[in-house]
């Protein structure tokens, strides 16, 4: 065998590579610019989706012939026709607003350089190939202010996340002033914490951040209850705080590249509690902008449609009328008009568009007001899919075809041929499904109302997401208490789960919790089943201890059929033939659960195992992929500040 050549010299291979595809890809980039100005002469649609399939299919085919992976090389390529679809429409946008064309734009965004927005708004100039000169602001209310008094081209201001939701306050500023929306822009955001050069982790005793990046890193936060959170007006200013201070004790939340323009390292990164962490900024400007028909378009409007019942539903049956998509709803309150809300319309349409003309003079009839904000380019790029046959998945052989058996004329619904992609529950900061790990406590009513301010203040800081609240029967005044108990426990960033142990308390419980936890005893009660699986509640259900695998997913089956597909299982323990009298855990279900289906799978260890022998029985919980845990306070010693401590410690071995 012949000896491979230097390290280095195959490096500098790697490297001029690198150069070459880079050379490649601007080429191509400007290429297909040269597609945009034919497509603006002879005014076709930005994409065809037809064409860029038959291009995937024919580059899959041509990439597994040199040994590349077809999903490599789709992905890849996915990027790639995004990037050039997203260039295409700035140039043609461009083209149709000659009177904004400048060399340079005046952006105000929040906060200073290295900002979210500060990046937001870099990659929207980049894209447009100008030159950005940028107006740091302290508010929102000072972006619009400094657009409207002409001192910025353009204001960027961030509209929501998908991680913590919709930011409430740019709604609000957007209902006074007379700037149109002309732009939109996504980014990805990367939380990490940053810090001098050399700093350890260990040293930090104080993180500055702004609320928006502390809400989306809750769960990280939560393992390092000895950080003193410090809130900031922008990233910037956290980012800005720690290059300040005089000594390692620091550090900030914040991007890798805002870190580099203040000299910051990256000691923990992937801190957001969700994978898919993106922020979505809106583009504000004097003058409304015109969108070529061929672009893809958004439209969002403001309107108030008056409390009369019926009144919202009434104006979206004009939009089904017209076969337009509402891709968002928000709801704000008008001020100074208590109990009545202003609703923010997104809609997949160009303005200058027969049906949205038509829906518009349809709704200015039924609303007492209604306001076009803007019209502009959207910014969403589904990616084009190929199936497997073109994937180049390997068929069956002959033989294999004829001894196969014969396929199921009906899927269930809970299996993963039903749905091959997992089933992602969210509710508030808990998070099913996504591939990280959650850990729920488990507490009996009754307990007093201080006390459980008290608890839920303690639980949150062990680093729990959710708590279970089981024994409704045993509180005084029902419903009123049920109310006080989720308040409290939201007030604490928990989400609420009720537990439903008689069939009397699930209308209840439905209205007050987060998330129903349907008890085991319930499993074989159809009636109930179908009556839970037709609410619009994320509900648990708890395996019974005498039940089979297969009467359990009977039970799945059930109420996944009534409508309601937000299930989680949860394997509590069986009863065996040796120990009857007792449960076991059944570890092996688990597997078979998350073989077998796309549910999310929790597992309450608390009643069948010591608490000695929890620690080691939590960790292989994890280790079987399931999605959670559930740690019952009253089964593991109560709530006493030591068993308290032990907990956190056990929470946090878990979540590493």
């Amino acid at each position: 065998m012949p000896n491979p050549q230097p390290l280095n010299q195959t490096r500098e291979q790697i490297t001029a590579l690198d150069k070459d595809l880079l050379a490649l890809l601007a080429k191509r980039r400007s290429l297909s610019l040269e597609v945009a100005r034919s497509k603006e002469v002879d005014v076709r649609p930005i994409r065809d989706t037809q064409r860029e399939k038959d291009l995937l299919a024919r580059l899959v085919q041509q990439g597994k012939a040199q040994g590349l992976d077809a999903h490599f090389v789709l992905s890849l390529y996915q990027s790639i026709i995004e990037d050039s679809v997203l260039n295409q429409q700035a140039y043609l946008h461009g083209r149709a607003n000659p009177d904004t064309q400048k060399p340079a734009y005046c952006i105000a965004y929040l906060g200073a350089r290295g900002s979210y927005s500060y990046l937001a708004a870099t990659r929207y100039c980049q894209r447009r190939q100008v030159e950005m000169q940028d107006l740091g602001c302290k508010s929102f209310d000072d972006i619009v202010q400094a657009v409207e008094l002409g001192h910025a081209d353009y204001g960027f201001l961030p509209i929501e996340n998908t991680s913590s939701g919709s930011i409430n306050e740019v709604y609000d500023v957007l209902q006074h002033t007379s700037l149109s929306i002309v732009g939109e822009t996504t980014i990805e955001v990367g939380h990490c914490l940053l810090a001098k050069a050399g700093t350890s982790l260990s040293e930090i005793k104080t993180v500055y951040a702004h609320p928006q990046p502390i809400s989306q890193c809750s769960r990280y936060l939560s393992q390092h209850p000895e950080f003193k959170l410090e809130y900031c007006s922008s990233s910037a200013e956290a980012m800005e705080r720690v290059t300040q201070a005089d000594d390692k004790s620091v550090a900030a939340i914040g991007s890798v590249e805002g870190g580099n323009l203040y000299r910051l390292e990256a000691i923990e990164d992937k801190l957001a509690n969700q994978k898919v962490n993106q922020s979505r900024f809106i583009v504000v400007a004097r003058k409304a902008a015109e969108v070529p028909e061929q672009l893809p378009a958004k439209t969002t409007l403001i309107m108030a449609t008056g409390q009369k019942p019926g009144a919202l539903v009434e104006a979206l049956l004009i939009l089904k009328a017209q076969d337009l998509n509402m891709s968002k709803l928000e709801s704000r309150p008008i001020p100074g008009t208590p109990w009545e809300e202003m609703f923010y319309l997104d809609i997949d349409a160009n303005l200058a568009g027969d049906a949205m003309q038509a829906a518009l003079k349809q709704l200015e009839r039924i609303t007492r007001f209604i306001k076009v904000l803007g019209c502009y380019p959207s910014e969403t790029v589904k990616p084009t899919q190929l199936n497997n046959s073109q994937l180049l998945i390997e068929p069956q052989s002959q033989a294999e075809q004829t001894t196969a058996e014969p396929p199921q004329t009906t899927l269930l619904r809970y299996s993963k041929h039903y749905k091959p992609e997992a089933t992602e529950i969210s509710r508030g900061p808990l998070q099913l499904g996504t591939g990280q790990f959650a850990a729920i406590a488990q507490l009996k009513l009754p307990i007093e109302a201080a006390e459980l301010e008290q608890l839920a203040k303690t639980v949150k800081a062990c680093g729990f997401q959710a708590m279970i609240i089981d024994g409704l029967s045993r509180q005084s005044e029902p419903s009123q208490s049920l109310a006080h108990i989720r308040h409290r426990l939201n007030q604490f960033d928990l989400c609420c789960i009720l537990t439903v142990e008689h069939e009397s308390e699930l209308t209840a419980a439905s209205q007050e919790a987060d998330i129903l936890l349907l008890s085991g005893k319930l499993m074989f009660n159809q009636a109930l089943l179908m009556r839970a699986g037709s609410l619009p509640i994320p509900l648990i259900l708890e395996r019974n201890a005498l039940a089979s695998s297969e009467d359990y997913l009977a039970a799945t089956e059930t109420i996944l059929s009534q409508g309601n597909q937000q299930l989680i299982l949860c394997e509590a323990g069986i009863n065996t033939f040796n120990n009857a009298s007792h449960p076991s855990l059944d570890l092996a279900s688990v597997v078979n659960l998350k073989a077998d289906s796309h549910l999310p799978v929790l597992v309450n260890p608390s009643h069948l195992v010591s608490p000695q022998a929890l620690p080691a029985q939590a960790l292989a919980i994890k280790r079987l992929d399931a999605d959670g845990i559930i740690l019952s306070l009253d089964a593991l010693g109560g709530i006493d500040k030591d068993s308290l401590a032990s907990l956190a410690g056990l929470v946090e071995a878990l979540y590493r």
